[in-house]
């Protein structure tokens, strides 16, 4: 094959830095093998190089968009796998992994040729291959039903994952060539893939403590992200670079020289921390680069945990440390089982920078997380030795529970969300017999009590901290020691608990509680809604609800079945209008309304009795074939200068003008219909001026939300004519706002920019 360009990435400080190569298949799959040999104590090397020659005969013809053999990616993904020194099994289905999806080969083949847990891994691996959602979020009908779509890829992704992790490591592996490659794509969909990168594959390659990906990740979703952000802050790092390497060699020389005096054998180096990393602390300590205390962070290795301690304490007799910033992970691990120890310290310059203290194990482990343990070691027995430490995958089987308890898509991804946040301190407590509990920060002992199981948070009465009686309220501590006080004769949690504790855990168990005791009750409850708010309308509900626009419902709402749907109608979290409107909006598009004969020469002779002349008010608006009457806006649709209107007859009020896809004007019974007429907008300057318009804005709940809305109408010269907000049980918002506008151009630029807000879900316009 002939040689092609392509990209090598290496971290320079902890920055990504792109060097131009040209590599050939051939060059990039021997040094696969080097690598691969470097931790692997077998020579045989022959499955490997089946798959190489099976995948580059099964791409031969394919290109990448950069114009590459698309041999290339698969070589890249398999040799990011034998950086995390994974098993050889692993390394084959890294080279097959897209020859399932992009060519004829089959799972059954390559099981015949590789054996089944190879055919498993890329099967699992194919099964995720749609995972991205293309598209952006425009707002239409396809686009609402993105977050549905999402939630059910997610549950397949972690089923996967469940049924073998090393499917979710291949995934996370071809996720970082794309990323290193993403340049090669247009902005927009640069900018989809950065995001998701960022809110989903991140957060999983720290959750299963893999580092080496995550950091890398993070850096490029940030560059694809905000690419201002990143080169203004390439450019303040690089400014004082040679400063920077100096300052940190001789913090380098110092601790090395007393830990050496000390007898400590460890291995010292120095780095500036990430990009993202850096701007995470800006932008949540709202702080320049020049105030972020731990920018600089020195690493210590050593052999043992007892040497870890020792050397702190000669670190804490050469610098001053600074008050609150000692965190021990040793003791206490994270819940992706990191361990650490962490301590920032001001310099005789007095600059503050932070040193890490852990053994070398403690480092792989940070470093390859949970790929550290699919090393292959030959055992005794001939076997494979399996994962000891399970912990690291307990927040999986956490999520699996949940998608097994939730028929919601909406608030599966909610949590979800919530549960991978990375950005949320952690607080650590012990239970009675001295087990470790890491919760929230702001935890409180009901958060404590689903932490131990759902049964005892729901039959929880009272809590004792430190032998001393508490509020149920109570924010938890670090080192407290909780103990929570049960009794049969609880009746079960309060709704008011929902506003209390912190953890997803909790609210989730809780939340569960109360669908399952009083779901009957909701569903009655949902029902009986949806039929008052179609009496009130004027909607006979046995006409639009028939099964296939039910169906089309639960859909969009992300609901397994029809009582779910009554049921969230009943408990509050979907209103019973959006359920009524939407099979309305589908009976209305199977059911098209066509004017008989007799009804068109009726409507024809009632506007002939006055000559056809168009009529000018000074709202902006002609009518056909109607004079010296009144023209009103309706308050029901709000219409705005660029929306398709028409005019509406009424009793002794002159005309009203409503948007053609007004709610109230397609539920008009027949015998009215007659009386809506055609309208249009004057294009004069009668049309300018103030219109009243009203939006309806879905978002997840986070303080400073309501703030940032208001700015964005504000800093627009936006008028506020009135705004309302409600918070469901699942912490999703709804918040309906009217203000003044001048043409629907203007309310779609408005919207486009409180569609950017962070928790913004959705927005649409009411419509009756």
């Amino acid at each position: 094959m002939d040689p092609v360009k392509d990209t090598e990435f290496v971290i320079d400080d902890g920055r990504i830095e792109a060097l131009e190569e040209f590599l050939s298949p051939e060059s990039l799959y021997q040094d696969l093998i080097k690598r691969v040999k470097k931790y692997h104590p077998s020579d045989d090397i022959s499955n490997i190089e089946r798959a190489f020659k099976l995948a580059d005969s099964a791409h031969k013809g394919q290109v990448r968009k950069s114009g590459e053999p698309y041999i290339i990616h698969p070589l890249y993904v398999s040799i990011i796998l034998a950086d995390l020194e994974l098993d050889k099994e692993t390394i084959v289905a890294g080279l097959l992994h897209d020859v399932v999806e992009d060519t004829i080969l089959t799972k059954e083949e390559i099981a015949s040729l590789f054996g089944d847990e190879v055919a498993l891994l890329v099967d699992g691996v194919t099964k995720l291959q749609h995972f991205t959602i293309e598209g952006s979020h425009t707002g239409n009908s396809e686009d609402k039903d993105k977050i549905e779509i999402q939630a059910e890829n997610l549950r397949k992704m972690f089923l996967a994952m469940a049924k073998d992790i090393r499917v979710i490591m291949i995934k996370l592996a071809d996720r970082l060539h794309n990323m290193r490659t993403l340049s090669h794509m247009p902005p927009e969909k640069q900018q989809r893939i950065a995001r998701e990168t960022l809110d989903i594959y991140s957060p999983i390659a720290d959750r299963l403590g893999i580092s080496k990906i995550k950091v890398e990740l993070d850096d490029l979703s940030l560059k694809y992200l905000h690419p201002d952000v990143y080169a203004d802050l390439k450019r303040q790092i690089a400014v004082r670079k040679n400063e920077r390497e100096q300052y940190i060699q001789g913090i380098v020389n110092e601790v090395s020289a007393h830990i050496k005096n000390a007898g400590i054998e460890a291995k010292i180096d120095g780095r500036v921390k990430h990009f993202f990393s850096i701007y995470k602390k800006m932008v949540n300590q709202n702080k320049s680069i020049d105030q972020i205390y731990d920018l600089f962070a020195v690493r210590i290795i050593v052999d043992s945990v007892r040497d870890c301690y020792a050397a702190l304490g000669i670190i804490h007799e050469i610098y001053k440390p600074l008050p609150g910033r000692f965190k021990d992970y040793i003791a206490m691990p994270k819940s992706n089982m990191y361990q650490s120890l962490h301590t920032t310290l001001i310099g005789s310059s007095g600059q503050p920078f932070e040193i890490q203290i852990r053994t070398y194990e403690m480092h792989k482990a940070a470093e390859f997380g949970i790929a550290a343990h699919w090393k292959y070691k030959e055992a005794s027995d001939g076997k494979r030795p399996q994962v000891q430490e399970e912990e690291k995958l307990a927040w999986l089987r956490q999520i699996l529970e949940w998608q097994n308890d939730m028929s919601d898509n909406k608030e599966f991804m909610s949590l979800l969300k919530s549960d991978l946040d990375l950005f949320s301190d952690n607080v650590f407590c012990f239970t009675p017999t001295g087990d470790v509990k890491n919760l929230p920060a702001g935890s409180t002992p009901i958060d404590f009590a689903y932490s131990v199981h759902s049964a005892v948070g729901n039959k929880m009465v009272g809590a004792r901290v430190n032998g001393q009686l508490v509020n149920i309220d109570y924010v938890i501590n670090n080192g407290d020691r909780v103990e929570i006080i049960t009794s049969q004769n609880s009746k079960g949690p309060s709704r008011d608990w929902l506003n209390i504790v912190k953890s997803t855990q909790a609210r989730n168990k809780i939340s569960q509680w109360f669908r399952q005791e009083l779901k009957e009750e909701n569903i009655v409850r949902g029902k009986d809604l949806m039929i008052d708010f179609c009496k009130s309308k004027g909607i006979t509900i046995a006409d639009i609800a028939k099964p296939e626009y039910k169906e089309a419902v639960q859909r969009k709402y992300g609901f397994h079945d029809w009582d779910a749907v009554c049921a969230a109608v009943g408990h509050g979290g979907v209103k019973e209008g959006q359920v009524v409107n939407k099979l309305l909006e589908l009976y209305n598009a199977d059911h098209k309304r066509t004017m008989t004969n007799e009804e068109a020469l009726e409507e024809i002779n009632a506007n002939a009795v006055k000559p056809h002349k168009p009529h000018t008010k000074t709202s902006g608006i002609i009518v056909e074939g109607m004079d010296d009457l009144s023209v009103r806006f309706s308050k029901c649709c709000s219409p705005v200068p660029g929306d398709e209107i028409v005019g509406f007859i009424t009793r002794g009020r002159g005309i009203s003008i409503h948007r053609s896809d007004c709610v109230n004007l397609a539920s008009l019974p027949e015998h009215d219909r007659v009386r809506i007429i055609e309208a249009e907008w004057q294009h004069q300057e009668s049309t300018s001026g103030k219109f009243p318009a009203e939006i309806r804005i879905y978002a997840t709940n986070r303080n400073g939300l309501l703030a940032d809305i208001s700015r964005v109408l504000t800093e627009n010269n936006i008028g506020i004519i009135s705004l309302s907000t409600r918070t469901n049980k699942q912490e999703m918002v709804t918040m309906v706002t009217s203000f003044e506008i001048e043409s629907k151009e203007e309310l779609t630029r408005i919207v486009d920019k409180i569609r950017s807000v962070p928790s913004v879900v959705d927005i649409e316009r009411t419509r009756g």
